[in-house]
Parts: structure tokens; C-alpha cells; sequence
């Protein structure tokens, strides 16, 4: 995997030796040569490394998806700021699974670096709202939780939006328990 910055330098390098193939009247070559700087050109724009990480998640493979992720060893070096937004998402669906608190850092920066697609920020932050309502932070859920429903404008994620929502009204009705000493008489 490249730097970003070397990618677009190599860009400039094959379109520049394009042109110098077309002036030559080797057209097929020139023409290979622009194709060459379009690959690292789409490359910038979506990391190679981010969408084998995603292609291993859609297959459940948590494990295999972290591996790739783990290549990437100076993401604010090597990724755009939507790329870096993602590499923190991925790996917040990662530690979801075993770290909250971790997994609630990497929402965050993932939240605030922004992500492309509104569904994905959406799901950032309905993460986000479950791991403040684990932490009796119900006020900062609710508020999470009609930003993700603003944010779902397809209707994709309603139902886990109104599943948090009756688990928050459950757990509002519960009652609190005191820990300490009992009353005395």
C-alpha cells in the first residue's frame, strides 16, 4: 500500500510518459499508460486495502477483515479524511463485539472525521447510542437515535432504531436498585 501523496505522484508520472507516448505515435501504449494512472487515481479515492477489510466483513470474517486493517499503519498518512473516517468505523464494529469502550472511541472519531454514505453514519451512531445506553447515559442515546433516524432517509435501519428505542423505554421503567447498606430500624 501506498502513501495517498505517492499515489497521485505516480498518476502525474504515467500521464506524463502518455503524453510522451502519443507524441511518439505509440498510441496503444499511451493509451495503456492512461488507464495505468486511472487505476491510481480510483486507488486515492477508495483504498484498496479498506475494501478488501469490508469485502471480509460482509463474509463475517472478523478476524480476517482486522488483518487487513492491521496493514494499514499511519492511517492519517495514507488515507483521506473519509478513508480514515472508515478505517475508525471498521474497526468500531470490530471491538463492538469485545471492547465497548474502545469500540465507543473509535465511533466517535469515525463520527467526526464523517463517513460517506448517510446509512453508515446512521449505523455509527446507533452503535454509539447502545453504548451510552449500557452506560445509563439516556439522554445522549435518545439524542444519537433521532439523529440516526434523520440521517435514515431509506428506512433501512427504522426497525433497530425502534428496537433501542422500546429497550431505553423498558429500561426507564425498570426500577433502580440501591447497593450499599440496607434502611435501618
Amino acid at each position: 500500500m501506498f502513501n495517498k501523496n505517492i499515489k497521485l505522484v505516480l498518476a502525474v508520472v504515467m500521464i506524463g510518459l502518455a503524453i510522451w507516448q502519443f507524441i511518439d505515435r505509440s498510441i496503444g501504449n499511451g493509451i495503456m499508460l492512461i488507464l495505468l494512472a486511472a487505476i491510481f487515481v480510483l486507488l486515492y479515492f477508495k483504498n484498496e486495502i479498506l475494501i478488501l477489510a469490508f469485502l471480509r466483513l460482509r463474509k463475517q470474517d472478523f478476524e480476517g477483515s482486522k488483518k487487513w486493517l492491521d496493514k494499514i499503519k499511519n492511517p492519517e498518512g495514507a488515507l483521506t479524511q473519509k478513508q480514515n473516517g472508515y478505517y475508525n468505523y471498521l474497526n468500531g464494529l470490530m471491538l463492538s463485539q469485545t471492547n465497548m469502550t474502545q469500540s465507543e472511541k473509535y465511533f466517535k472519531k469515525a463520527v467526526q472525521l464523517g463517513l460517506s454514505m448517510d446509512a453508515d453514519l446512521a449505523m455509527a451512531k446507533i452503535n454509539l447510542a447502545g453504548i451510552a445506553m449500557t452506560k445509563n447515559r439516556r439522554r445522549e442515546a435518545d439524542i444519537l437515535l433521532t439523529e440516526a433516524k434523520k440521517l435514515d432517509k431509506h428506512n433501512m435501519l427504522g426497525e433497530q432504531i425502534k428496537m433501542m428505542k422500546k429497550q431505553m423505554k423498558q429500561a426507564a421503567n425498570m426500577p433502580k436498585q440501591q447497593y450499599g447498606r440496607g434502611s435501618r430500624r
